[in-house]
């Protein structure tokens, strides 16, 4: 008997949690839980600074594919590329997913491991070193200054600010800036 492995298939960007339901469905009413086990929607929490305010938002972390755990064989096969939605299998066009174009062990620990989140959310800023920006909360609200540095780590950036009439380096939460 063959062994379940995971594979990847291209959907329609957008329509990811749609295939997933539509696929999960026919899984259902055609008997298959059997042979295809598990689909997933590759996404994670990021945290996102936007208008000076943090969100933690959902993302996909490859939009538009969608991975499905099954044995292959022509069953399986027909059920999830027929399934509304679904474009193909990633691999070679002419010919049925094979073991060898299936995803390996370690890839899938390392996506399922990322979107776990085991190391906290990710942060996205759009700030980078030269940027100009005004500071809009704290001891220097109102006062203009270029970025030095982004910590995303810290979740702080160096600023370079006048102060007294020297160029002073200043830390700053991502969230205490705004574009000028």
């Amino acid at each position: 008997m063959a062994e379940k492995q995971w594979y990847v298939i291209h959907t329609y960007s957008g329509y990811e949690n749609k295939v997933k339901a539509n696929l999960e469905k026919r899984i259902k009413t055609m008997g298959m839980e059997g042979k295809i086990f598990r689909v997933v929607v590759p996404e994670e929490e990021e945290v996102e600074y936007k208008e000076g305010k943090k969100r933690i938002v959902r993302r996909r972390i490859f939009p538009g594919y969608v991975l499905v755990e099954m044995i292959m064989d022509d069953d399986s096969y027909s059920v999830v590329r027929h399934t509304p939605g679904v474009t193909g299998f990633v691999g070679p066009a002419s010919s049925k997913p094979t073991a060898q174009t299936s995803l390996t062990q370690s890839e899938v620990e390392a996506i399922l491991r990322r979107m776990s989140g085991e190391t906290g959310p990710r942060v996205r800023v759009r700030f980078q070193p030269g940027q100009p920006l005004r500071v809009k909360t704290g001891p220097f609200q109102g006062m203009m200054g270029v970025v030095q540095d982004v910590m995303l780590d810290k979740g702080k950036l160096r600023m370079l600010l006048s102060v007294f009439g020297r160029e002073t380096p200043v830390e700053l939460d991502f969230n205490q800036v705004e574009e000028a």
